[in-house]
Protein backbone atom coordinates (compact mmCIF):
# COMPACT_ATOMS: atom_id res chain seq x y z
CA UNK A 1 0.00 0.00 0.00
CA UNK A 2 0.95 3.67 -0.36
CA UNK A 3 1.09 6.36 2.31
CA UNK A 4 1.17 10.14 1.97
CA UNK A 5 2.97 12.57 4.27
CA UNK A 6 2.02 16.24 4.02
CA UNK A 7 4.50 18.75 5.47
CA UNK A 8 2.68 22.07 5.71
CA UNK A 9 5.62 24.46 5.89
CA UNK A 10 5.89 28.22 6.13
CA UNK A 11 6.78 28.89 2.51
CA UNK A 12 5.53 25.72 0.82
CA UNK A 13 3.76 22.44 1.33
CA UNK A 14 5.81 19.32 0.64
CA UNK A 15 4.01 16.07 -0.17
CA UNK A 16 5.72 12.67 -0.04
CA UNK A 17 4.52 9.29 -1.27
CA UNK A 18 5.92 6.21 0.48
CA UNK A 19 5.25 2.50 0.17
CA UNK A 20 4.89 0.13 3.09
CA UNK A 21 8.61 -0.65 3.22
CA UNK A 22 9.52 3.02 3.55
CA UNK A 23 10.68 3.48 -0.03
CA UNK A 24 9.96 7.00 -1.22
CA UNK A 25 8.12 6.92 -4.54
CA UNK A 26 7.54 10.62 -5.24
CA UNK A 27 7.91 14.09 -3.74
CA UNK A 28 6.10 17.27 -4.78
CA UNK A 29 6.23 20.84 -3.42
CA UNK A 30 3.82 23.73 -3.87
CA UNK A 31 4.72 27.24 -2.74
CA UNK A 32 2.30 29.82 -1.36
CA UNK A 33 2.63 33.44 -0.27
CA UNK A 34 3.66 34.71 3.15
CA UNK A 35 2.48 38.13 4.30
CA UNK A 36 4.15 40.63 6.65
CA UNK A 37 1.42 43.29 7.10
CA UNK A 38 3.40 45.19 9.75
CA UNK A 39 6.94 44.91 11.13
CA UNK A 40 7.16 41.75 13.22
CA UNK A 41 3.86 40.36 11.91
CA UNK A 42 3.61 37.14 9.88
CA UNK A 43 0.38 35.84 8.34
CA UNK A 44 -0.96 33.44 5.72
CA UNK A 45 -4.31 32.67 4.13
CA UNK A 46 -5.35 29.10 5.07
CA UNK A 47 -7.13 28.79 1.72
CA UNK A 48 -3.71 28.99 0.06
CA UNK A 49 -2.57 26.00 2.12
CA UNK A 50 -5.54 23.91 1.04
CA UNK A 51 -5.12 24.86 -2.62
CA UNK A 52 -1.45 23.86 -2.41
CA UNK A 53 -2.34 20.54 -0.78
CA UNK A 54 -5.01 19.64 -3.32
CA UNK A 55 -2.87 20.63 -6.32
CA UNK A 56 0.08 18.83 -4.77
CA UNK A 57 -1.89 15.63 -4.19
CA UNK A 58 -3.00 15.56 -7.82
CA UNK A 59 0.60 15.94 -8.99
CA UNK A 60 1.96 13.50 -6.41
CA UNK A 61 -0.37 10.69 -7.50
CA UNK A 62 -0.57 11.37 -11.23
CA UNK A 63 1.62 8.39 -12.21
CA UNK A 64 0.51 5.95 -9.50
CA UNK A 65 -2.35 3.60 -8.84
CA UNK A 66 -4.53 5.75 -6.58
CA UNK A 67 -6.41 2.71 -5.31
CA UNK A 68 -3.20 1.72 -3.51
CA UNK A 69 -3.30 4.83 -1.28
CA UNK A 70 -4.24 3.68 2.22
CA UNK A 71 -3.45 6.63 4.47
CA UNK A 72 -2.52 10.29 4.79
CA UNK A 73 -0.97 12.17 7.69
CA UNK A 74 0.85 15.39 8.44
CA UNK A 75 3.71 17.37 9.81
CA UNK A 76 2.95 21.05 10.05
CA UNK A 77 4.15 24.47 11.09
CA UNK A 78 3.23 24.85 14.75
CA UNK A 79 1.50 27.48 16.88
CA UNK A 80 -0.41 29.23 14.07
CA UNK A 81 -3.86 30.58 14.98
CA UNK A 82 -6.63 29.56 12.57
CA UNK A 83 -10.15 30.68 13.53
CA UNK A 84 -13.41 29.62 11.91
CA UNK A 85 -16.89 31.13 12.34
CA UNK A 86 -20.25 29.37 12.64
CA UNK A 87 -20.26 28.75 8.88
CA UNK A 88 -16.75 27.20 8.98
CA UNK A 89 -15.36 30.23 7.16
CA UNK A 90 -11.89 31.51 8.06
CA UNK A 91 -12.34 34.69 10.11
CA UNK A 92 -8.99 36.34 9.39
CA UNK A 93 -5.58 35.36 8.01
CA UNK A 94 -3.73 32.86 10.19
CA UNK A 95 -1.24 34.41 12.63
CA UNK A 96 1.92 32.31 12.29
CA UNK A 97 4.54 30.82 14.58
CA UNK A 98 7.12 33.52 13.77
CA UNK A 99 4.75 36.44 14.40
CA UNK A 100 6.00 38.77 17.13
CA UNK A 101 3.00 41.00 17.82
CA UNK A 102 2.09 39.46 21.19
CA UNK A 103 4.74 41.06 23.41
CA UNK A 104 2.09 42.72 25.62
CA UNK A 105 0.05 39.53 25.90
CA UNK A 106 3.10 37.45 26.80
CA UNK A 107 4.07 39.95 29.49
CA UNK A 108 0.56 39.68 30.91
CA UNK A 109 0.63 35.88 30.92
CA UNK A 110 4.17 35.54 32.29
CA UNK A 111 4.10 38.40 34.81
CA UNK A 112 0.45 38.79 35.85
CA UNK A 113 -0.84 35.23 35.59
CA UNK A 114 2.72 34.17 36.40
CA UNK A 115 5.23 31.75 34.93
CA UNK A 116 4.82 29.33 37.83
CA UNK A 117 1.08 28.97 37.21
CA UNK A 118 1.54 28.71 33.45
CA UNK A 119 4.07 25.94 33.96
CA UNK A 120 1.67 24.15 36.34
CA UNK A 121 -1.17 24.44 33.83
CA UNK A 122 0.73 23.67 30.62
CA UNK A 123 4.39 22.75 31.45
CA UNK A 124 5.45 25.88 29.53
CA UNK A 125 5.54 29.66 29.76
CA UNK A 126 4.32 32.22 27.23
CA UNK A 127 6.38 32.83 24.10
CA UNK A 128 5.39 35.31 21.41
CA UNK A 129 4.86 32.59 18.84
CA UNK A 130 2.49 30.47 20.93
CA UNK A 131 -1.23 30.32 20.18
CA UNK A 132 -2.78 31.46 23.46
CA UNK A 133 -1.13 34.92 23.36
CA UNK A 134 -2.46 35.30 19.82
CA UNK A 135 -5.99 34.55 21.02
CA UNK A 136 -5.62 37.27 23.66
CA UNK A 137 -4.32 39.65 21.00
CA UNK A 138 -7.40 39.03 18.84
CA UNK A 139 -9.66 39.48 21.87
CA UNK A 140 -8.07 42.83 22.73
CA UNK A 141 -7.44 44.21 19.23
CA UNK A 142 -10.11 42.63 17.04
CA UNK A 143 -13.07 42.07 19.40
CA UNK A 144 -15.56 41.61 16.56
CA UNK A 145 -13.47 38.78 15.15
CA UNK A 146 -13.12 37.27 18.62
CA UNK A 147 -16.90 37.15 19.04
CA UNK A 148 -17.23 35.19 15.79
CA UNK A 149 -14.93 32.33 16.88
CA UNK A 150 -16.51 28.88 16.85
CA UNK A 151 -13.45 26.76 16.10
CA UNK A 152 -9.78 27.30 16.92
CA UNK A 153 -7.24 25.09 15.19
CA UNK A 154 -3.64 24.74 14.14
CA UNK A 155 -2.48 24.94 10.50
CA UNK A 156 -2.15 21.23 9.74
CA UNK A 157 -5.40 20.54 11.59
CA UNK A 158 -7.19 22.94 9.26
CA UNK A 159 -6.06 20.80 6.32
CA UNK A 160 -7.16 17.64 8.15
CA UNK A 161 -10.55 19.25 8.82
CA UNK A 162 -10.99 20.19 5.17
CA UNK A 163 -10.08 16.64 4.10
CA UNK A 164 -12.16 14.73 6.64
CA UNK A 165 -14.68 17.02 8.28
CA UNK A 166 -13.32 15.82 11.64
CA UNK A 167 -12.30 18.55 14.10
CA UNK A 168 -9.13 17.04 15.55
CA UNK A 169 -5.63 17.66 16.82
CA UNK A 170 -2.95 15.69 18.66
CA UNK A 171 -0.64 16.24 21.64
CA UNK A 172 2.63 17.23 19.95
CA UNK A 173 1.15 20.24 18.13
CA UNK A 174 -1.35 21.07 20.87
CA UNK A 175 1.58 21.30 23.31
CA UNK A 176 2.70 24.50 21.59
CA UNK A 177 -0.59 26.34 22.03
CA UNK A 178 -0.21 27.14 25.77
CA UNK A 179 -3.74 25.77 26.11
CA UNK A 180 -2.75 22.14 26.64
CA UNK A 181 -1.92 20.31 29.87
CA UNK A 182 1.09 18.44 28.48
CA UNK A 183 1.64 16.14 31.46
CA UNK A 184 -1.94 14.87 31.40
CA UNK A 185 -2.50 15.22 27.61
CA UNK A 186 -5.72 17.22 27.88
CA UNK A 187 -6.92 20.80 27.47
CA UNK A 188 -6.17 23.04 30.46
CA UNK A 189 -9.42 24.43 31.91
CA UNK A 190 -7.48 27.21 33.62
CA UNK A 191 -5.95 28.39 30.34
CA UNK A 192 -9.27 28.29 28.54
CA UNK A 193 -10.74 30.53 31.23
CA UNK A 194 -7.80 32.93 31.02
CA UNK A 195 -8.25 33.20 27.23
CA UNK A 196 -12.03 33.50 27.40
CA UNK A 197 -12.73 30.45 25.22
CA UNK A 198 -14.56 27.17 25.73
CA UNK A 199 -13.47 23.57 25.19
CA UNK A 200 -16.13 23.28 22.46
CA UNK A 201 -14.03 25.71 20.40
CA UNK A 202 -11.09 23.31 20.51
CA UNK A 203 -10.64 20.04 18.61
CA UNK A 204 -10.82 16.52 19.97
CA UNK A 205 -7.40 15.14 20.86
CA UNK A 206 -6.10 11.95 19.22
CA UNK A 207 -2.62 10.47 19.40
CA UNK A 208 -0.46 11.34 16.38
CA UNK A 209 -0.58 7.81 14.98
CA UNK A 210 -4.34 7.37 15.41
CA UNK A 211 -6.79 7.60 12.50
CA UNK A 212 -9.26 10.44 13.00
CA UNK A 213 -11.44 9.55 10.04
CA UNK A 214 -11.41 9.02 6.29
CA UNK A 215 -11.13 11.42 3.36
CA UNK A 216 -14.56 12.88 2.56
CA UNK A 217 -16.27 11.46 -0.51
CA UNK A 218 -16.22 14.74 -2.48
CA UNK A 219 -12.49 15.14 -1.80
CA UNK A 220 -11.76 11.50 -2.61
CA UNK A 221 -13.67 11.84 -5.88
CA UNK A 222 -11.66 14.92 -6.87
CA UNK A 223 -8.40 13.13 -6.15
CA UNK A 224 -9.40 9.74 -7.55
CA UNK A 225 -8.98 8.06 -4.17
CA UNK A 226 -11.06 5.27 -2.69
CA UNK A 227 -13.61 6.06 0.00
CA UNK A 228 -11.64 4.36 2.79
CA UNK A 229 -8.37 6.34 2.81
CA UNK A 230 -7.58 6.88 6.49
CA UNK A 231 -6.29 10.20 7.80
CA UNK A 232 -4.07 10.09 10.90
CA UNK A 233 -3.81 13.03 13.30
CA UNK A 234 -0.16 13.74 12.43
CA UNK A 235 2.26 15.89 14.40
CA UNK A 236 3.79 19.31 14.74
CA UNK A 237 6.63 19.77 12.29
CA UNK A 238 9.41 19.14 14.78
CA UNK A 239 7.84 16.00 16.22
CA UNK A 240 7.08 14.78 12.69
CA UNK A 241 10.69 15.50 11.67
CA UNK A 242 11.85 13.53 14.68
CA UNK A 243 9.73 10.57 13.56
CA UNK A 244 11.15 11.00 10.06
CA UNK A 245 14.68 10.71 11.46
CA UNK A 246 13.86 7.84 13.82
CA UNK A 247 14.21 10.02 16.91
CA UNK A 248 11.67 8.12 19.01
CA UNK A 249 11.83 6.42 22.38
CA UNK A 250 13.67 7.97 25.32
CA UNK A 251 17.12 9.54 25.30
CA UNK A 252 17.50 10.41 21.63
CA UNK A 253 18.21 13.73 19.91
CA UNK A 254 17.43 15.37 16.58
CA UNK A 255 18.70 18.68 15.26
CA UNK A 256 16.59 20.44 12.65
CA UNK A 257 18.23 23.22 10.65
CA UNK A 258 15.29 24.55 8.67
CA UNK A 259 13.64 27.97 8.57
CA UNK A 260 13.79 27.70 12.34
CA UNK A 261 16.29 25.60 14.24
CA UNK A 262 15.48 23.05 16.90
CA UNK A 263 17.16 20.78 19.41
CA UNK A 264 14.71 17.93 20.04
CA UNK A 265 15.38 15.51 22.92
CA UNK A 266 13.09 12.55 23.55
CA UNK A 267 11.92 11.14 26.88
CA UNK A 268 9.66 8.26 27.84
CA UNK A 269 8.47 10.25 30.85
CA UNK A 270 7.29 13.81 31.38
CA UNK A 271 9.97 16.31 32.42
CA UNK A 272 10.41 20.09 32.45
CA UNK A 273 13.33 22.38 33.26
CA UNK A 274 12.83 24.77 36.17
CA UNK A 275 13.39 27.91 34.11
CA UNK A 276 11.21 26.80 31.17
CA UNK A 277 14.04 27.71 28.80
CA UNK A 278 13.15 24.60 26.79
CA UNK A 279 9.66 23.66 25.68
CA UNK A 280 8.24 20.58 27.42
CA UNK A 281 6.00 18.98 24.81
CA UNK A 282 4.31 15.65 24.09
CA UNK A 283 5.90 13.55 21.34
CA UNK A 284 4.26 11.86 18.37
CA UNK A 285 5.32 8.40 19.60
CA UNK A 286 3.14 8.67 22.69
CA UNK A 287 5.98 9.90 24.92
CA UNK A 288 7.40 13.35 25.59
CA UNK A 289 10.23 15.60 24.51
CA UNK A 290 12.16 18.71 25.44
CA UNK A 291 12.77 21.17 22.64
CA UNK A 292 14.79 24.32 22.19
CA UNK A 293 13.68 26.41 19.23
CA UNK A 294 15.56 29.29 17.61
CA UNK A 295 13.38 31.33 15.28
CA UNK A 296 15.95 31.84 12.52
CA UNK A 297 18.33 29.08 11.40
CA UNK A 298 18.70 28.20 7.72
CA UNK A 299 16.68 31.37 7.10
CA UNK A 300 19.71 33.33 8.36
CA UNK A 301 21.85 31.88 5.58
CA UNK A 302 19.07 32.38 3.04
CA UNK A 303 18.77 36.05 4.06
CA UNK A 304 22.56 36.50 3.89
CA UNK A 305 22.89 34.83 0.49
CA UNK A 306 19.71 35.99 -1.25
CA UNK A 307 19.19 39.49 0.13
CA UNK A 308 22.65 40.69 1.06
CA UNK A 309 25.13 38.89 -1.20
CA UNK A 310 22.44 38.47 -3.91
CA UNK A 311 23.57 35.03 -4.96
CA UNK A 312 22.05 31.58 -5.20
CA UNK A 313 25.48 29.91 -5.24
CA UNK A 314 25.27 28.71 -1.64
CA UNK A 315 27.83 25.92 -1.99
CA UNK A 316 30.28 28.13 -3.89
CA UNK A 317 30.21 30.76 -1.12
CA UNK A 318 31.25 28.06 1.37
CA UNK A 319 34.04 26.51 -0.72
CA UNK A 320 36.75 28.92 0.42
CA UNK A 321 35.91 28.75 4.15
CA UNK A 322 38.75 26.85 5.80
CA UNK A 323 39.81 28.36 9.14
CA UNK A 324 37.17 26.84 11.37
CA UNK A 325 37.23 27.78 15.02
CA UNK A 326 39.38 30.86 14.34
CA UNK A 327 36.85 33.38 13.06
CA UNK A 328 36.90 36.72 14.90
CA UNK A 329 33.52 37.75 13.48
CA UNK A 330 30.35 36.79 15.34
CA UNK A 331 26.78 36.77 14.11
CA UNK A 332 23.79 36.86 16.44
CA UNK A 333 21.09 34.91 14.56
CA UNK A 334 18.09 36.81 15.90
CA UNK A 335 16.49 38.10 12.70
CA UNK A 336 12.97 37.51 14.07
CA UNK A 337 13.79 37.91 17.77
CA UNK A 338 14.58 34.74 19.67
CA UNK A 339 12.71 32.04 21.53
CA UNK A 340 14.95 29.45 23.24
CA UNK A 341 16.53 30.04 25.60
CA UNK A 342 16.14 33.85 25.78
CA UNK A 343 12.40 34.32 25.11
CA UNK A 344 13.08 37.77 23.66
CA UNK A 345 10.96 38.83 20.66
CA UNK A 346 12.56 42.29 20.57
CA UNK A 347 16.24 41.39 20.18
CA UNK A 348 17.63 41.57 16.64
CA UNK A 349 20.48 40.07 14.67
CA UNK A 350 23.89 41.69 14.45
CA UNK A 351 27.45 41.15 13.27
CA UNK A 352 30.24 41.87 15.74
CA UNK A 353 34.03 41.82 15.66
CA UNK A 354 34.53 43.13 12.13
CA UNK A 355 37.64 45.07 11.10
CA UNK A 356 39.04 46.63 7.93
CA UNK A 357 40.39 43.26 6.83
CA UNK A 358 37.21 41.25 7.48
CA UNK A 359 36.34 39.19 4.42
CA UNK A 360 33.16 38.04 2.76
CA UNK A 361 34.09 34.47 3.70
CA UNK A 362 34.43 35.35 7.37
CA UNK A 363 30.99 36.94 7.45
CA UNK A 364 29.46 33.94 5.69
CA UNK A 365 31.23 31.67 8.15
CA UNK A 366 29.95 33.79 11.05
CA UNK A 367 26.36 33.25 9.90
CA UNK A 368 26.81 29.47 9.87
CA UNK A 369 28.59 29.53 13.23
CA UNK A 370 26.03 31.87 14.80
CA UNK A 371 23.25 29.39 14.11
CA UNK A 372 25.37 26.56 15.54
CA UNK A 373 26.06 28.60 18.68
CA UNK A 374 22.32 29.30 19.00
CA UNK A 375 21.58 25.58 18.82
CA UNK A 376 24.18 24.94 21.49
CA UNK A 377 22.48 27.44 23.81
CA UNK A 378 19.50 25.09 23.98
CA UNK A 379 21.63 21.96 24.20
CA UNK A 380 23.43 23.42 27.22
CA UNK A 381 20.09 23.77 29.05
CA UNK A 382 19.38 20.09 28.41
CA UNK A 383 22.83 19.12 29.62
CA UNK A 384 22.29 21.18 32.78
CA UNK A 385 19.36 18.87 33.57
CA UNK A 386 21.75 15.94 33.65
CA UNK A 387 20.83 14.65 30.21
CA UNK A 388 23.78 12.98 28.49
CA UNK A 389 23.60 13.65 24.77
CA UNK A 390 26.55 12.51 22.67
CA UNK A 391 24.95 11.91 19.27
CA UNK A 392 22.12 13.35 17.22
CA UNK A 393 20.28 12.88 13.95
CA UNK A 394 20.16 15.99 11.78
CA UNK A 395 17.67 17.18 9.16
CA UNK A 396 16.48 20.33 7.40
CA UNK A 397 17.83 22.38 4.53
CA UNK A 398 20.94 23.38 6.44
CA UNK A 399 21.84 19.72 6.89
CA UNK A 400 22.54 19.47 3.16
CA UNK A 401 25.72 21.53 3.64
CA UNK A 402 28.79 19.40 4.55
CA UNK A 403 30.53 22.47 5.96
CA UNK A 404 27.60 23.44 8.16
CA UNK A 405 27.29 19.89 9.49
CA UNK A 406 30.99 19.92 10.39
CA UNK A 407 30.62 23.25 12.19
CA UNK A 408 27.56 22.04 14.12
CA UNK A 409 29.20 18.74 15.11
CA UNK A 410 32.19 20.56 16.59
CA UNK A 411 30.36 23.50 18.17
CA UNK A 412 27.94 21.11 19.93
CA UNK A 413 30.53 18.32 20.38
CA UNK A 414 28.06 15.77 19.02
CA UNK A 415 28.37 12.90 16.59
CA UNK A 416 25.89 13.67 13.83
CA UNK A 417 24.11 10.73 12.25
CA UNK A 418 23.08 11.25 8.65
CA UNK A 419 20.03 9.31 7.55
CA UNK A 420 19.31 7.92 4.11
CA UNK A 421 16.25 10.08 3.43
CA UNK A 422 16.47 13.59 4.89
CA UNK A 423 12.83 14.37 4.23
CA UNK A 424 11.92 15.40 7.75
CA UNK A 425 8.26 16.10 8.57
CA UNK A 426 6.88 14.74 5.27
CA UNK A 427 8.49 11.34 5.87
CA UNK A 428 7.37 11.46 9.49
CA UNK A 429 3.81 12.10 8.37
CA UNK A 430 3.90 9.16 5.97
CA UNK A 431 5.25 6.91 8.75
CA UNK A 432 2.42 7.99 11.07
CA UNK A 433 -0.09 7.21 8.31
CA UNK A 434 1.42 3.73 7.92
CA UNK A 435 1.08 3.08 11.66
CA UNK A 436 -2.53 4.32 11.65
CA UNK A 437 -3.32 1.87 8.86
CA UNK A 438 -1.80 -1.10 10.69
CA UNK A 439 1.28 -1.47 8.46
CA UNK A 440 3.33 -1.28 11.68
CA UNK A 441 2.31 -1.92 15.27
CA UNK A 442 3.96 1.23 16.68
CA UNK A 443 5.86 4.34 15.69
CA UNK A 444 9.07 2.88 17.08
CA UNK A 445 8.65 -0.34 15.09
CA UNK A 446 8.04 1.68 11.91
CA UNK A 447 11.10 3.87 12.48
CA UNK A 448 13.32 0.86 13.19
CA UNK A 449 12.28 -0.65 9.87
CA UNK A 450 12.31 2.48 7.70
CA UNK A 451 14.96 4.94 8.97
CA UNK A 452 18.55 4.05 8.09
CA UNK A 453 21.74 5.84 9.15
CA UNK A 454 24.14 5.99 6.20
CA UNK A 455 26.91 8.32 7.41
CA UNK A 456 28.23 10.14 10.45
CA UNK A 457 30.08 13.39 11.13
CA UNK A 458 32.39 13.05 14.12
CA UNK A 459 33.59 16.00 16.19
CA UNK A 460 37.36 16.55 16.20
CA UNK A 461 39.01 17.16 19.57
CA UNK A 462 41.19 20.09 18.43
CA UNK A 463 38.31 21.80 16.66
CA UNK A 464 35.95 21.19 19.57
CA UNK A 465 38.45 22.98 21.82
CA UNK A 466 38.70 25.96 19.46
CA UNK A 467 34.93 26.25 19.20
CA UNK A 468 34.60 25.97 22.97
CA UNK A 469 36.58 29.21 23.27
CA UNK A 470 34.54 30.90 20.56
CA UNK A 471 31.26 29.79 22.15
CA UNK A 472 32.25 31.23 25.54
CA UNK A 473 32.81 34.57 23.77
CA UNK A 474 29.51 34.25 21.87
CA UNK A 475 27.61 33.75 25.15
CA UNK A 476 28.70 37.20 26.35
CA UNK A 477 27.17 39.06 23.39
CA UNK A 478 23.43 38.67 24.01
CA UNK A 479 23.54 39.96 27.62
CA UNK A 480 25.61 42.90 26.38
CA UNK A 481 23.19 43.95 23.61
CA UNK A 482 19.73 42.94 24.86
CA UNK A 483 19.16 46.31 26.57
CA UNK A 484 19.46 48.10 23.24
CA UNK A 485 16.15 46.63 22.04
CA UNK A 486 13.95 46.63 25.15
CA UNK A 487 12.43 50.08 24.62
CA UNK A 488 11.30 49.61 21.03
Amino acid sequence: MLYIGIDLGTSAVKLLLMDGTGQIKNIVSKEYPLSFPKPGWSEQNPADWFTGVMDGLLDLLSDFDKSEVAGISFGGQMHGLVMLDENDEVIRPAILWNDGRTVKECEYLNNVIGKKKLSEYTANIAFAGFTAPKILWVRDNEPENFKRIRKIMLPKDYIAYRLTGVFSTEPSDASGMLLFDVKNRRWSPEMLEICGITEEMLPKIYESYEATGCVKKEIADKLGLTANVKVAAGAGDNAAAAVGTGTVGGGNCNLSVGTSGTVFITSDTFCVDDNNALHAFAHADGGYHLMGCMLSAASCNKWWMDDILRTKEYAKEQETIQKLGENQVFFLPYLMGERSPHNDPLVRASFMGMSMDTTREEMTQAVLEGVAFGLRDSLEVARSLGLSITASKICGGGAKSPLWKKIIANVLNLKLEIIESEEGPALGGAILAAVACGEYASVREACDAIVKVVDTVEPEDALVAKYEERYQEFKKIYPAVRGLYQNE
